[in-house]
């Protein structure tokens, strides 16, 4: 279908867990600490019994799908090294900003462009989003008893993390910031409507500004003729209507009409 991904993303905890690495030299190594930096234990296939993840890092094709096949067998997930069409998952290119993880992804097509847009990434955010990230989370409890509804806690928080924003992520003074955030006086969370004529059905011709009022969007009002690859530039549990459609009393509301 259109718009349709190749995979579905998935953060997997491996803490503690035995993860099966099959292969030998460097290939082999690579996974085992890969595996390790995760906080998993790689173990030999020996002990697959006890895992649910398993790498195989073999040179020879024809032993890798063996083993790839034997494994998959006994109820593992696999990952084969440069042989995708074997792989039930594949390793995205991570970049690290503890406990922010960004991971970069082409199915397996090109580990080198996966690779060279995390150096990219890596160039322009900044060390202190884990830092943010974990003062976000210590201030969980507060941030409900200031919000307790979800929709109100949700725009508070969109407005905060924007660019220009209290706590914009790209600017490293926001890692310190949350306290100050919490103490300001109530922002106004009033709705708010943005009113977008598209240029045109193609959704790289969005704006900046478009693009970025899509992504905060907690409504959608849409003539019926908008393209799916636009409306799911949108936030993923975004409310969304055909027009002709009523504005929502509260939140953010997009209304995208065709030109």
């Amino acid at each position: 279908c259109s718009g349709a991904m190749h995979s579905l993303p998935l953060f997997h905890r491996i803490a503690g867990a035995r993860v099966v690495v099959v292969g030998e030299g460097e290939m082999a190594a690579a996974k085992a600490r890969l595996v390790e930096r995760a906080g998993g234990i790689p173990c030999p296939e020996t002990e697959a019994h006890y895992a649910r993840l398993a790498f195989v890092a073999l040179e020879d094709g024809h032993a890798a799908q063996t083993a790839a096949l034997r494994l998959k067998r006994m109820g593992l997930l696999v990952n084969v090294a440069d042989r995708p069409e074997l792989c039930d998952f594949t390793l995205p290119s991570v970049l690290d900003r503890d406990p922010v993880l960004v991971a970069v992804s082409t199915g397996g097509a090109s580990a080198g462009l996966a690779k060279h847009l995390r150096l990219r990434l890596e160039a322009i955010l900044p060390q202190s989003l884990g830092a943010l990230a974990s003062g976000l989370s210590a201030a969980r409890d507060r941030i409900r008893a200031r919000y307790p509804d979800g929709d109100t806690r949700r725009r508070a928080i969109d407005a905060a993390l924007q660019e220009g924003g209290r706590l914009d992520p790209f600017e490293p003074a926001s890692a310190e910031g949350v306290d100050g955030w919490l103490d300001r006086t109530r922002a106004d969370d009033g709705a708010q409507v943005v009113d977008v004529t598209l240029a045109s059905d193609d959704p790289e011709d969005l704006t900046i500004r478009q693009a970025r009022a899509l992504g905060r969007a907690d409504t959608v009002l849409h003539d019926p003729q908008v393209p799916e690859t636009i409306l799911i530039r949108a936030r993923a549990d975004a409310a969304r209507a055909p027009l002709p459609a009523e504005t929502p009393a509260s939140g953010l509301t997009v209304i995208l009409r065709r030109s």
